[in-house]
């Protein structure tokens, strides 16, 4: 029987075996693959092996290679003198050159924060299964006003760099376990249906390219950074179709008279990469912003993010509506999705997630009066078994 939520089981052979899924990279659709260990702990820890090299495009032919050219042999005595930072600088040059630039700046800034300190002194030799865990738990739980977002961070980082060790020291290091979440999640912030009467009302009276963007997002659900770097281009008229293709935010930058720069790149996740159909009720603002090349709501070059927050903002206040983040959009769209019928699936594609518990967990709240509707159903439903009897 396999352990709950993980797919992973023990074979009549005495093996385990752990699933997982990927996407085929023609077809789009997903294929299952295995790994297989004699014990549980072994085969988890293949697993997110798999998984990780999976997302870094780490085929078989390059872990062999990887292990017949390590950082250091196999030797105790050489691993010892292989310090966890040096291995680390390593780490973080190779991810600079095989991950986005965003993803590698906050890898980097999480390393420098909370990770570098306490890892000076220790060298690859110094980690047993054990003591890597109890560093770990030192690292990640000391201070207990961390937040369960950045505590995750740190798992990540942590796993990836033992993972690093693994590949390139003969290591066989056990990853850490996915820390639990401390507090439950809580409903999302959504626009209130007053808000959105307001909003909606200011986004059409003298509407320009700002509050077409805007509009768009409510009807799509469309990320701040994805509506920032969406393109004429990307949209398909004769089809109905929007394609989000990249995304645009700000990130720090070393060696530049500047801290930041506006970074274009890919989308949040390989499933953030997606199709979305057009609604028909906005194809004619579509068509009467339309403008051959360039960008939907900057012109020729992608709008800075913070500065439409401000616009978002801007506008709210002419609607009468208090403060709220750009994403709440995004809250409100899926939200309404959820409660006019749409099938969690659709929607979480919709939504560029990587799957459906996402959506569900962060969703699918209802209100009051659809659980008074669904009871209410619930009733003519004994009404009829009731007519039934005493016929």
């Amino acid at each position: 029987m396999s352990r709950r939520g993980e797919n992973i089981r023990k074979r009549a052979d005495g093996r385990w075996e752990a699933r997982f899924s990927v996407p085929d990279p023609v077809t789009g659709r997903k294929k299952i693959r295995s790994v297989y260990a004699r014990t549980y702990a072994d085969v988890k820890a293949k697993l997110t092996e798999a998984k990780y090299d999976f997302e870094k495009g780490i085929g078989e032919d390059d872990r062999k290679r990887s292990k017949a050219n390590p950082i250091c042999p196999s030797d105790p005595d050489t691993k010892e003198k292989i310090w966890l930072t040096e291995l680390a600088s390593a780490w973080l040059a190779e991810t600079a050159g095989a991950k986005k630039h965003s993803t590698y700046v906050k890898y980097r800034g999480i390393y420098e924060k909370y990770l570098a300190g306490k890892l000076e002194g220790i060298s690859v030799a110094d980690l047993s299964g054990e003591e890597a865990e109890t560093l770990y738990h030192h690292i990640c739980f000391t201070d207990g006003k961390w937040s369960d977002s950045l505590v995750k961070s740190i798992y990540c980082v942590w796993n990836q760099l033992l993972h690093y060790c693994n590949l390139h020291c003969h290591t066989n290091i056990r990853p850490a376990e996915r820390p639990k979440t401390r507090k439950a999640v809580t409903p999302v912030k959504i626009l209130a249906r007053s808000e959105q009467i307001g909003l909606l009302q200011e986004i059409y009276t003298n509407m320009d390219e700002s509050k077409f963007g805007i509009l768009l997002c409510l009807f799509t659900g469309l990320r701040l950074g994805e509506i920032c770097s969406l393109k004429w281009s990307d949209i398909d008229l004769n089809g109905k179709l929007l394609y989000v293709n990249r995304t645009v935010q700000r990130i720090a930058v070393d060696d530049r008279s500047t801290k930041t720069i506006l970074l274009e790149g890919p989308p949040k996740s390989m499933f953030s990469k997606r199709e979305i159909p057009i609604p028909d009720s906005i194809m004619p603002y579509l068509l009467l912003f339309h403008r051959p090349g360039g960008y939907v709501v900057s012109g020729n070059g992608p709008m800075e993010p913070r500065t439409y927050q401000y616009r978002f903002q801007k506008l709210l206040v002419d609607a009468g509506i208090g403060r709220h983040n750009f994403h709440v959009i995004r809250h409100t769209f899926a939200t309404n999705c959820i409660n006019s019928g749409a099938d969690i699936k659709s929607l979480s594609e919709i939504l560029g997630h990587s799957n459906v518990n996402i959506t569900l967990n962060r969703y699918v709240h209802p209100t009051i009066d659809i659980k008074r509707k669904h009871l209410n159903n619930l009733s003519l439903v004994y009404d009829r078994y009731a007519e039934q009897k005493c016929s």
